[in-house]
């Protein structure tokens, strides 16, 4: 897939780690949270340095960047941030911006770019400043070892995450209270094998007369409510590959194993969800239907829906109760891929003392609480995961009922780090006609792979030797 012209927040999550290319979103909190800017102050009536932050965003991540502009200019009278909010076509602007000598002081890099820019020796080394920073650099201040393994190269720093985001499950409690099946629960103690989960997704899928797949005379052509929606696009892939033990990109190699059999067994179990057991809607019926995985699960149209964490900030708003858990797990208990944008200064910037006094700023408990309040965004700090910590932003109405579970226990225990690779952008073209393949049936996951992950190979060798 492509990346649009203009971006909704899943199309950038997709744009920076799927099969499409750039990244999540940005956030602040509330006022009752400690000054934690560091640095010294300037003198009285001396003027501010000017930074510039440019970034994605809807209305929502746009307030908040904002938000966190007011509070970190209130802490501090040495550094004014002007902020470039790029709502569309943002890493076509960036890199304009880049090639023209221009680029921003600080920005969002996208999990897909990051590695690439580091490559390209674009980005502000801030180690050195990290690892000096009695809060920053205090042992397990993130949640490691995620947050080390998404932010360096070669053991060196080049920008820090956002949040984390995601996938889980979510799914429709009313249909799950009529039909009497226990829904799957948010503890991954408690995570659905497999079979299971395929099992209650058959239960749950009936066609328009009533019949479910294992009944005599089903119509798998006039389906009037599936039980699962697991899309197709990276982040949940590679999601379904962890709950098999496998992987995306081989952490020894840095090469694509999708080939390997972890990975083409758990793709493959993904497309027979749509091709065997008829409880996944096509793409094409999804399109015919006209209705997003939300629209689908409030009307009744969907028992449960494979989304990102990020998606909780709208879902929660349906009618019918809405309930979340974690993923089933194949060869694994159960798995997730985790990743959002990073905050980085570019190595250009003329500022890289206030550069790195921002994005320092951006990662203090203040910036990320107000969005993780909305349901958009979890933690990446320890700090708020605390019994104390998650009082700031578990919100009654938003997160459902154990949803404590997701961030404290699923994603630290069972989450895994995926950050493309230099040479991603033209390896995923190459991998698409592989991956079509597979969910229409013309050829399996491991013969699809095996055609088209050498050739993707071999341009991700030649740009990290470039």
């Amino acid at each position: 897939m492509q990346p649009r012209n203009t971006l909704s927040r899943r199309d950038f999550l997709r744009a920076s780690a799927g099969v499409t290319g750039l990244a999540l979103l940005a956030a602040c909190a509330p006022g009752a949270a400690p000054t934690t800017s560091s640095g010294s102050a300037a003198a009285p009536g001396a003027e501010r340095v000017e930074i510039t932050f440019m970034g994605w965003g809807a209305t929502e991540e746009d307030e908040g960047v904002k938000a966190a502009i007011a509070q970190f200019e209130s802490e501090q009278d040495k550094i004014k941030v002007t902020w470039l909010h790029t709502p569309e076509n943002y890493l076509q602007n960036l890199l304009t911006n880049i090639a023209a000598g221009t680029p921003p002081d600080t920005a969002f890099v996208g999990s897909g770019d990051y590695r690439t820019f580091i490559r390209d020796g674009l980005l502000l080394d801030i180690t050195d400043k990290l690892t000096a920073d009695p809060l920053l650099g205090a042992e397990n201040y993130f949640i490691e070892p995620q947050e080390r393994d998404r932010c360096t190269q070669d053991g060196r720093w080049y920008g820090i995450g956002s949040c984390w985001v995601a996938p889980h499950i979510y799914y429709n409690a009313d249909i799950f209270a009529e039909e009497g099946i226990e829904p799957p629960s948010n503890d991954p103690a408690q995570a659905w094998t497999w079979d299971h989960f395929v099992e209650v997704a058959t239960a749950l899928t009936k066609d328009v007369n009533g019949k479910r797949p294992t009944d005599s005379g089903f119509d798998p052509d006039n389906i009037d409510r599936y039980g699962v929606d697991w899309p197709h696009w990276s982040i949940p892939l590679h999601s379904a590959i962890i709950g098999n033990n496998g992987y995306w990109i081989d952490p020894n190699t840095g090469l694509l194993a999708l080939d390997q059999p972890a990975a083409t067994e758990a793709l493959q179990k993904v497309a027979d969800l749509v091709l065997v057991q008829h409880v996944n809607p096509a793409g094409t019926a999804m399109e015919a239907l006209g209705m997003s995985n939300t629209q689908m699960l409030e009307n009744g149209k969907l028992a449960m829906a494979i989304d990102g964490s990020w998606a909780l900030s709208w879902m929660y708003k349906i009618k019918p109760k809405l309930g979340t858990g974690v993923l089933p797990g194949m060869a694994a208990k159960t798995g997730t891929d985790m990743q959002a944008h990073l905050h980085s200064g570019f190595a250009a910037t003329k500022h890289p003392e206030e550069a790195w006094e921002w994005v320092r700023f951006l990662s203090t408990p203040f910036y990320q609480t107000q969005f993780c309040k909305i349901g958009l965004w979890l933690p990446s700090q320890s700090a708020l995961m605390t019994e104390e910590g998650l009082k700031t932003w578990i919100t009654e109405g938003v997160h459902p009922e154990g949803y404590v579970d997701i961030p404290t226990k699923f994603l630290p225990q069972y989450g895994r780090v995926l950050y493309q690779p230099p040479g991603w952008a033209e390896a995923a073209q190459i991998l698409q006609p592989g991956f079509d393949k597979i969910w229409v049936g013309d050829a399996t996951a491991e013969q699809a792979m095996a055609e088209v992950v050498p050739d993707a190979n071999q341009v991700l060798q030649e740009a990290a030797q470039s």
